[in-house]
């Protein structure tokens, strides 16, 4: 079953459909989640809340639409209100985190590269996570996702102006954070 197909059988109120939506995009969601809220059983949870709230709406959805990217905004802006919601800034640095990032990112091939590639992502992480939440919401967005900054615009109901202002000021900040880390 394609993805038209499983949102047409859950536009008839066949739930199978979910799977293959499940299969194809929840790897993905979790990490753009993860990215944002940092903590990985809350971004499990957002990601199995917005599958539930699609297969429940799934009759208003236009199918002329592309899938992935209506869902990934629906993740992020819910990784945001969780962010308020319990209005709590997560530092990053304990190794239980570092371990949750590599696992979420993959594994590389070489060794040295490993290590190399652990030691910056690391540095990256600490850094975005000094961010504001709607700061890194816009480099999980354009960066992670690959939105456009129009896309962004529309799923964070904020004016292009603003969404360019808060990526050219994540980047002036993550660049500053980078500098100083090394």
């Amino acid at each position: 079953m394609n993805e038209q197909q499983a949102i047409r059988s859950l536009k008839c109120g066949d739930i199978s459909g979910l799977e293959v939506l499940i299969a194809r995009y929840q790897v993905k969601a979790i990490r753009a989640a993860f990215l944002v809220v940092h903590d990985e059983a809350l971004a499990e949870d957002i990601v199995q809340e917005a599958f539930i709230r699609f297969f429940q709406r799934a009759r208003y959805f236009d199918d002329t639409r592309p899938f992935e990217p209506y869902f990934m905004r629906g993740v992020v802006n819910a990784a945001l209100n969780a962010i308020e919601k319990e209005n709590k800034t997560v530092p990053i640095g304990a190794d239980d985190d570092i371990t949750t990032i590599e696992t979420l990112l993959g594994h590389v091939a070489l060794v040295e590269t490993q290590v190399e590639q652990s030691q910056l992502k690391h540095q990256i992480m600490g850094c975005l996570s000094a961010l504001p939440p709607r700061q890194r919401a816009v480099i999980v967005q354009r960066y992670y996702l690959e939105m456009s900054e129009k896309e962004m615009a529309a799923a964070m109901d904020t004016a292009p102006g603003t969404i360019k202002w808060l990526l050219h000021t994540a980047r002036t900040r993550l660049k500053s954070l980078l500098g100083s880390a090394e």
